[in-house]
Protein backbone atom coordinates (compact mmCIF):
# COMPACT_ATOMS: atom_id res chain seq x y z
CA UNK A 1 0.00 0.00 0.00
CA UNK A 2 1.17 3.45 -0.79
CA UNK A 3 1.45 6.03 1.61
CA UNK A 4 -1.25 8.73 2.52
CA UNK A 5 -1.41 11.64 0.42
CA UNK A 6 -2.88 13.93 2.88
CA UNK A 7 -2.37 17.11 0.52
CA UNK A 8 0.02 18.03 -2.29
CA UNK A 9 -0.62 21.07 -4.92
CA UNK A 10 0.40 21.40 -8.26
CA UNK A 11 -0.06 23.81 -11.17
CA UNK A 12 1.42 24.08 -14.77
CA UNK A 13 0.47 26.22 -17.58
CA UNK A 14 0.88 25.08 -21.01
CA UNK A 15 0.24 27.21 -23.95
CA UNK A 16 0.31 26.45 -27.65
CA UNK A 17 -2.45 26.35 -30.82
CA UNK A 18 -3.30 28.77 -33.13
CA UNK A 19 -1.74 32.06 -31.94
CA UNK A 20 -4.05 34.10 -30.17
CA UNK A 21 -6.52 31.69 -29.95
CA UNK A 22 -6.83 31.45 -26.23
CA UNK A 23 -5.97 27.40 -26.13
CA UNK A 24 -3.57 28.24 -23.59
CA UNK A 25 -4.31 25.95 -20.03
CA UNK A 26 -3.29 26.73 -16.24
CA UNK A 27 -4.73 24.04 -14.14
CA UNK A 28 -3.82 24.77 -9.88
CA UNK A 29 -4.54 21.34 -8.34
CA UNK A 30 -4.80 20.00 -4.85
CA UNK A 31 -4.76 16.35 -4.42
CA UNK A 32 -5.33 14.22 -1.19
CA UNK A 33 -7.18 11.35 0.61
CA UNK A 34 -10.72 11.79 0.74
CA UNK A 35 -11.05 11.09 4.34
CA UNK A 36 -8.74 13.98 4.76
CA UNK A 37 -8.82 17.73 4.53
CA UNK A 38 -9.23 17.38 0.47
CA UNK A 39 -11.68 15.11 0.79
CA UNK A 40 -13.71 17.36 3.28
CA UNK A 41 -12.92 20.76 0.72
CA UNK A 42 -14.24 18.57 -2.07
CA UNK A 43 -17.63 17.62 -0.48
CA UNK A 44 -18.19 21.49 0.14
CA UNK A 45 -17.11 22.79 -2.72
CA UNK A 46 -19.72 20.37 -4.39
CA UNK A 47 -22.52 21.47 -2.06
CA UNK A 48 -21.83 25.17 -2.33
CA UNK A 49 -22.62 26.06 -5.52
CA UNK A 50 -22.20 29.49 -6.83
CA UNK A 51 -23.85 31.36 -9.34
CA UNK A 52 -21.08 31.80 -12.40
CA UNK A 53 -19.02 29.43 -10.16
CA UNK A 54 -20.47 25.89 -10.65
CA UNK A 55 -18.71 22.85 -9.80
CA UNK A 56 -18.50 19.85 -11.91
CA UNK A 57 -16.80 16.45 -11.64
CA UNK A 58 -14.62 16.05 -14.56
CA UNK A 59 -15.89 13.37 -16.88
CA UNK A 60 -15.29 11.47 -20.29
CA UNK A 61 -18.51 11.63 -21.39
CA UNK A 62 -21.83 12.06 -19.92
CA UNK A 63 -22.44 9.82 -17.14
CA UNK A 64 -18.94 8.24 -16.84
CA UNK A 65 -16.84 9.95 -14.06
CA UNK A 66 -13.25 9.43 -14.10
CA UNK A 67 -11.44 8.26 -11.08
CA UNK A 68 -9.63 9.90 -8.65
CA UNK A 69 -12.79 11.75 -8.44
CA UNK A 70 -11.78 15.53 -10.01
CA UNK A 71 -13.97 18.57 -9.02
CA UNK A 72 -13.78 21.89 -11.56
CA UNK A 73 -14.23 24.76 -10.71
CA UNK A 74 -13.92 27.49 -13.11
CA UNK A 75 -11.23 30.72 -12.25
CA UNK A 76 -13.69 32.75 -14.71
CA UNK A 77 -17.46 33.93 -14.05
CA UNK A 78 -19.50 31.67 -16.84
CA UNK A 79 -22.17 33.75 -17.92
CA UNK A 80 -21.96 32.80 -21.59
CA UNK A 81 -23.61 29.53 -22.92
CA UNK A 82 -20.79 28.93 -25.62
CA UNK A 83 -18.21 29.07 -23.03
CA UNK A 84 -20.38 27.48 -20.85
CA UNK A 85 -20.04 24.41 -23.71
CA UNK A 86 -16.86 25.13 -24.40
CA UNK A 87 -15.61 24.72 -20.64
CA UNK A 88 -17.77 21.67 -19.75
CA UNK A 89 -17.41 20.03 -22.69
CA UNK A 90 -14.11 20.05 -24.64
CA UNK A 91 -11.89 21.31 -20.83
CA UNK A 92 -14.05 18.89 -19.05
CA UNK A 93 -13.16 15.70 -21.09
CA UNK A 94 -9.62 17.12 -21.23
CA UNK A 95 -9.20 17.50 -18.11
CA UNK A 96 -10.41 13.81 -17.27
CA UNK A 97 -8.07 12.37 -19.87
CA UNK A 98 -5.55 14.42 -18.34
CA UNK A 99 -6.20 12.68 -14.65
CA UNK A 100 -6.38 9.22 -16.23
CA UNK A 101 -2.94 10.13 -18.25
CA UNK A 102 -1.07 10.36 -14.68
CA UNK A 103 -2.51 7.22 -13.40
CA UNK A 104 -1.31 5.43 -16.71
CA UNK A 105 2.13 7.34 -15.78
CA UNK A 106 1.86 6.22 -12.84
CA UNK A 107 2.33 9.94 -11.22
CA UNK A 108 -1.00 9.18 -9.02
CA UNK A 109 -0.94 5.41 -7.66
CA UNK A 110 -3.31 3.54 -9.24
CA UNK A 111 -4.30 1.53 -6.00
CA UNK A 112 -5.14 4.84 -4.66
CA UNK A 113 -7.62 5.89 -7.69
CA UNK A 114 -10.74 5.37 -5.23
CA UNK A 115 -9.35 7.15 -2.13
CA UNK A 116 -8.24 10.58 -3.31
CA UNK A 117 -9.65 13.33 -4.41
CA UNK A 118 -9.09 16.44 -6.89
CA UNK A 119 -9.69 19.64 -6.91
CA UNK A 120 -8.89 21.55 -9.88
CA UNK A 121 -9.31 25.51 -10.69
CA UNK A 122 -9.39 26.05 -14.31
CA UNK A 123 -8.77 28.75 -16.18
CA UNK A 124 -10.30 28.84 -20.08
CA UNK A 125 -9.97 32.15 -21.98
CA UNK A 126 -13.23 34.24 -22.21
CA UNK A 127 -11.68 34.63 -25.78
CA UNK A 128 -12.99 31.19 -26.77
CA UNK A 129 -17.01 32.20 -26.64
CA UNK A 130 -16.11 34.80 -29.50
CA UNK A 131 -13.67 32.69 -31.69
CA UNK A 132 -15.53 31.14 -34.61
CA UNK A 133 -12.67 29.45 -35.60
CA UNK A 134 -11.73 27.64 -32.65
CA UNK A 135 -9.69 24.69 -32.41
CA UNK A 136 -11.22 22.34 -30.40
CA UNK A 137 -8.61 19.14 -30.73
CA UNK A 138 -6.01 21.94 -29.47
CA UNK A 139 -8.02 22.97 -27.19
CA UNK A 140 -8.66 19.59 -25.66
CA UNK A 141 -4.97 18.46 -26.07
CA UNK A 142 -3.55 21.11 -24.36
CA UNK A 143 -5.59 21.19 -21.61
CA UNK A 144 -5.27 17.69 -20.85
CA UNK A 145 -1.69 17.94 -21.07
CA UNK A 146 -1.63 20.81 -18.49
CA UNK A 147 -3.72 18.68 -16.22
CA UNK A 148 -1.28 15.75 -16.12
CA UNK A 149 1.70 17.87 -15.99
CA UNK A 150 0.13 19.76 -12.71
CA UNK A 151 -0.67 16.04 -11.28
CA UNK A 152 2.94 15.16 -11.94
CA UNK A 153 4.60 18.30 -10.22
CA UNK A 154 1.90 17.75 -7.59
CA UNK A 155 3.26 14.26 -6.80
CA UNK A 156 6.83 15.17 -7.35
CA UNK A 157 6.56 18.34 -5.23
CA UNK A 158 8.07 19.65 -7.87
CA UNK A 159 9.59 22.51 -8.30
CA UNK A 160 11.43 21.48 -4.81
CA UNK A 161 12.66 24.43 -2.75
CA UNK A 162 16.59 23.92 -3.31
CA UNK A 163 15.62 24.42 -7.23
CA UNK A 164 13.34 27.64 -5.96
CA UNK A 165 16.03 29.17 -3.64
CA UNK A 166 18.63 28.58 -6.57
CA UNK A 167 16.77 30.05 -9.15
CA UNK A 168 14.86 32.73 -7.06
CA UNK A 169 16.68 35.20 -8.48
CA UNK A 170 16.95 34.60 -12.41
CA UNK A 171 12.64 34.44 -12.34
CA UNK A 172 10.77 37.12 -13.53
CA UNK A 173 6.55 37.03 -13.45
CA UNK A 174 5.96 36.66 -16.92
CA UNK A 175 3.08 39.63 -16.51
CA UNK A 176 5.44 41.69 -14.08
CA UNK A 177 8.00 41.91 -16.65
CA UNK A 178 5.08 42.99 -19.38
CA UNK A 179 4.47 45.81 -16.62
CA UNK A 180 8.13 46.77 -16.24
CA UNK A 181 8.28 46.65 -19.88
CA UNK A 182 5.03 49.30 -20.45
CA UNK A 183 2.80 46.37 -22.21
CA UNK A 184 0.53 45.86 -19.63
Amino acid sequence: MSERIIFRTGEALVAGGPAGTGTAAEPEIIIGELDGPVGTALATLTGNQAKGHSKVFAILNTDIQVRPVTLMVSKVTVNNSRYTNILMGTVQAAIANGVLDAVRAGDIPKEKANDLGIICSVWLNPSVATDDNLDHQALFDIHRKAMALAIHKAMTNTPDIDWLLENQDKITHKYFQMGLDGKI
